[in-house]
């Protein structure tokens, strides 16, 4: 039988999930409500960046003492969903507190996230990123959550997926506020340059596929393995922090990325350049295995691009040297840019391609999200990394922003109506969700 393209529709209503309406297609979810508040009550479980000691004393007791609240959408963290599209908007000040960024999945139905197996498949999708400017990071990724959100695995987990649980990524973050069905506040540290966040003893470990990180300036795509399955809660060196224990965890946090800029090809992607950031754009990423069936081995990543109905074929690596010229992610390339570039070959050593796609057969959940970054400015993406390595060392310069731009308090004062449109999105059979002329 002959797979068909499948296209994908979001919920529409984006009011308090206790008021959702059922769709037909699929629902999206936020990560978390308005926050955890005590059971019976309105007392807030966690005010600010900080736990309250009374109603959670430690983990467990805090899991049973505190439920998360549905979520208004568009008023408290400024997502707005309508037929095919979600938008995401970066500071939305809201009735109590202000807001900034946003992560949301895509729903099979209201208790059940939509998991993807996407091996032998392509993933297509439409976005806006016009109005996000260096600093931030419009990003679509699939990560090894689990379906209902660890509620099957973990009984004091009442809340499941419908309210966002089981988060996980190759980042192994700390500051989730629950994990495996318990408060994540022992250790717990609050950021002191985020007056809502902190990060606690755990983090929360999976394999990770990042189809889309970009703003205006610049995009990557990159894969992300770990040497566990499904959704694991770390601690201690297995979370692999960052310094020195970085590349002791389960999971590599690098991954291979392809990202244009970085690879020599300074023309092909930004505002009036080949790929014209300017305009909305249809990305296309190709899962291809060795042998051409949904069980071989994942050999090849490809992307293309679709603009003013013609594909754009991904750009080539524009170095020479030790370095083979291609435009897509494979094993191979991978091995060769490590080196040429003198990065750690931790993707390599996690398995690779070959794991990514067992775990892209497993199954993957959607994740669209829009968010800054207080570590590093962003500058991964978008500018010239490390700062204290020249611009001119090959895959040092990532983007053209300068090295002072994407202090989170610049971008939110400045830009805080920046938005990022995801729409249209589809999956199926290699090259049946997108139909436009070759642009060679």
């Amino acid at each position: 039988t002959k797979l068909k393209r499948t296209q994908l529709s979001l919920f529409n209503n984006v009011q308090a999930q206790d008021n959702v309406k059922r769709n037909p297609d699929l629902l999206y979810s936020t990560q978390i409500g308005d926050g955890p508040t005590a059971v019976g009550g309105y007392t807030n479980c966690f005010t600010g960046n900080l736990w309250n000691e009374t109603a959670c004393p430690d983990p467990a007791t805090c899991a049973t003492n505190c439920a998360i609240d549905g979520a208004d959408y568009e008023g408290t963290y400024g997502i707005k969903a309508g037929g095919n599209s979600v938008a995401l908007k970066l500071v939305t000040v809201g009735q109590y507190d202000t807001n900034v960024g946003s992560r949301v999945y895509l729903m099979e139905d209201e208790e059940h996230y939509q998991m993807f197996k996407l091996k032998n498949r392509e993933f297509t999708m439409d976005v806006d990123v016009s109005q996000l400017p260096c600093g931030l990071n419009g990003a679509v990724y699939f990560v090894e959550m689990d379906a209902d959100g660890g509620m099957s695995k973990f009984p004091s987990n009442k809340a499941g997926a419908k309210y966002g649980t089981g988060y996980c990524d190759a980042q192994c973050p700390h500051d989730m506020k629950w994990i495996n069905g318990e408060a994540n506040l022992l250790d717990w540290t609050p950021d002191p340059n985020n007056k809502n966040s902190g990060v606690g003893k755990y983090g929360t470990c999976c394999n990770e596929m990042d189809i889309w990180e970009a703003n205006s300036m610049a995009t990557a795509y990159t894969p992300h393995v770990c040497s566990v399955n499904g959704q694991y809660r770390c601690s201690g060196t297995e979370c692999g922090d960052n310094g020195a224990d970085r590349y002791l965890g389960v999971c590599d946090k690098d991954g291979c990325d392809f990202n244009s800029y970085r690879l020599g090809n300074q023309d092909f992607f930004g505002e009036g350049k080949t790929v014209d950031t300017k305009q909305k754009v249809t990305v296309v990423t190709q899962f291809i295995t060795a042998d051409g069936t949904d069980t071989g081995d994942l050999s090849e990543i490809k992307r293309f691009y679709v603009q003013n109905g013609k594909v754009i074929p991904n750009s080539y690596i524009s170095y020479s040297g030790n370095v083979s010229s291609t435009n897509s992610v494979t094993d191979k390339f991978c091995t060769e840019i490590k080196s040429f570039f003198g990065d750690n070959p931790a993707f390599e050593k996690k398995g690779g391609l070959k794991a990514m796609g067992e775990s892209l057969e497993r199954g993957v959940v959607l994740v669209m999200s829009l968010w800054d970054d207080y570590y590093a400015y962003m500058l991964w993406l978008d500018s010239s990394y490390p700062t204290d390595e020249p611009p001119t060392k090959p895959g040092v310069a990532r983007g053209p922003c300068p090295t002072s731009s994407g202090r989170p308090q610049d971008v939110e004062s400045k830009y805080p109506d920046s938005t990022v449109t995801y729409s249209n999105i589809k999956y199926g059979a290699i090259n049946s969700t997108f139909s436009a002329t070759f642009n060679f």
